[in-house]
């Protein structure tokens, strides 16, 4: 099963100061970081949601958010529809998440092709669901419901009996200050970073 991933990656980065997805883990950006997971998890294209004027990692295709202030959701919509059609699957992660994996990634990917007739596949940790999200093209339509900031988090919530969900022991963090970049740094002291674990 090939699968697109589509990053969200196109926020306002208030509280961080500037543009966090180009605040550099290790060698890399947050964005290349997130990118280069996602292409070692086996998932292609890689589709990076930016707002304009910001430059994207080699071999990730761009997708421009000309209005960012609307939120995640519109971010999610614009990803999902840039998303090939002769792709079934496309899997959602966060620009402001550089310790995702490959090996979570192709974790979820593997439950999807184990859970065929679920159309959404999640990470799971104590109890609550969240990214990585693969979503067949059957569930793309989901992203209409999301609204604001909220991005599926609120619709995975409400219909967990829906989703093949993958345990985890936690949830990737998100990186909204320099201070949450700081307790981090250390995962990221060798070249290769988080990504291939």
């Amino acid at each position: 099963m090939q699968v697109a991933a589509v990053i969200l990656a196109a926020g306002s980065s208030t509280r961080f100061g500037s543009p966090k997805q180009l605040a550099r883990v290790g060698d890399r950006t947050m964005l290349e970081t997130v990118a280069a997971a996602a292409a070692a998890g086996g998932l292609g294209p890689v589709i990076a949601v930016v707002p304009p004027g910001m430059a994207v990692p080699p071999d990730t295709v761009p997708e421009v958010n000309g209005a960012p202030e609307r939120g995640l959701s519109h971010s999610l919509r614009l990803g999902l529809a840039a998303v090939p059609s002769e792709l079934g699957a496309a899997i959602i992660l966060l620009g402001d998440q550089p310790t995702v994996t490959a090996a979570t990634i192709r974790a979820v990917v593997a439950a999807g092709a184990a859970n065929a007739t679920r159309s959404i596949v999640a990470v799971r940790a104590e109890g609550r669901l969240g990214p990585p999200v693969l979503l067949r093209r059957d569930a793309f339509s989901l992203a209409e419901r999301a609204t604001g900031d909220e991005g599926l988090r609120s619709i995975l919530a409400r219909h967990p009996e829906g989703v093949a969900a993958v345990e985890v022991a936690q949830h990737a963090p998100d990186v909204d200050t320099p201070g949450d970049l700081a307790r981090i740094a250390h995962m990221f002291d060798s070249a290769q970073g988080a990504t291939d674990r």
